[in-house]
């Protein structure tokens, strides 16, 4: 069907749709080729099982083989899990600290590392779009544009709140605290979804820009805060050189949060955006990063952990995504746990 459409008459007319069919092509193809070499691994070991059998002395081929088999199904399995409708588009990425001052916001920072660092590993290009600075330490929020393949795809499953249990740095008496910190994904829109926004709903308000970002930081009010009045959802941009595209990449994220606002709506799977800023220091946390007095992070909706904590904070997130994923494509993945139940 795809090919059929390629050689149609003026189909590269329209250059859009004529891309978004290209992208459909290629999604195909590779995964055509991977059922192929899944199926070639699977008699190469069956060849080598039968040889074992007879006496050949092939037991480091076989189990390389295996390996290679099994590392090739792992990855059918992940790309299945990656057809949704949005899971090629690059990412909007939000951290905010929960209630808890100054601990709660060194978490933030602590996240915004890790998914930094995950993202430096999957070869994704991070720009952040605003960045508000703590108290004393941390950060209050950051909102940032992540672009790659499949981007969104990987890791909108990071959305939910994520907990952190450690003995303070900034307690003078050494005692044990409770941090939380939410993460928020939205898919970056491709220009055939329209959404609209009215200027009357709107309000917007420029300030200097207090974040890192160079000579044009701290000069001038180009600075851009969005309120949509109707949801109440406020977006900033601060890291462009002038206010005309501090608005615009602020209307960006705007337009990718009401859609995604939209699609939860009508799916009733999740509460709106902002009900659930409002559950960072006491909902249903995802995935909790114990530093005392034992060492382990465990996503509660998989029930995937791991001691190795120092490896997870550093951008090492493929089990967990994975985990994820898969559990998703089943229908398994549940919502989390409070900490109540744990």
């Amino acid at each position: 069907m795809v090919d059929r459409e390629v050689t149609e008459p003026g189909f590269w007319n329209d250059q859009r749709n004529a891309q978004k069919v290209q992208r459909k092509r290629k999604k195909i193809e590779e995964r055509l080729e991977l059922v192929r070499r899944v199926t070639s691994q699977e008699g190469d070991v069956a060849v080598l099982q039968e040889w074992l059998l007879g006496g050949e002395p092939v037991e480091a081929d076989l189990k390389t083989a295996v390996q290679t088999w099994q590392k090739s199904i792992e990855e059918a399995e992940l790309g299945h899990t990656l057809g949704g409708e949005h899971d090629g588009a690059n990412l909007i990425f939000s951290i905010n600290a929960g209630a808890g001052g100054t601990e709660s916001q060194d978490w933030a920072e602590m996240l915004f590392r890790m998914y930094q660092r995950y993202c430096e590993r999957k070869g994704f290009k991070v720009d952040i779009t605003d960045y508000q600075k703590g108290e004393e330490a941390g950060i209050k929020s950051v909102t940032m544009f992540v672009s790659g393949e499949y981007a969104f795809g990987t890791l909108w499953v990071e959305s939910g709140v994520h907990r952190l249990v450690r003995i303070s740095p900034f307690d003078s008496a050494a005692r044990r605290h409770t941090s939380f910190a939410a993460v928020f994904a939205w898919p970056e829109l491709d220009d055939s979804i329209e959404i609209e926004v009215l200027d009357k709903d709107l309000r917007v308000d420029t300030y200097r820009s207090s974040g890192a970002g160079g000579q044009h930081v701290n000069v001038t009010d180009s600075a851009v805060r969005i309120t949509h009045i109707p949801t109440n959802i406020v977006v900033a941009c601060q890291n462009e050189r002038s206010q005309i595209r501090n608005r615009e990449v602020a209307m960006k994220v705007l337009k990718a949060r009401l859609f995604d606002l939209e699609m939860k709506k009508q799916r009733e799977k999740l509460d709106a955006v902002e009900a659930a800023k409002m559950q960072i220091a006491f909902g249903s946390q995802i995935r909790s990063y114990v530093l005392h007095p034992y060492r382990m992070v465990k996503d509660h909706r998989t029930k995937c952990e791991t001691g190795d904590v120092d490896r997870v904070l550093d951008g090492d997130l493929d089990i967990f995504i994975k985990a994820a994923l898969v559990a998703k494509a089943k229908g398994e993945l549940s919502k989390g746990v409070s900490a109540s139940e744990e």
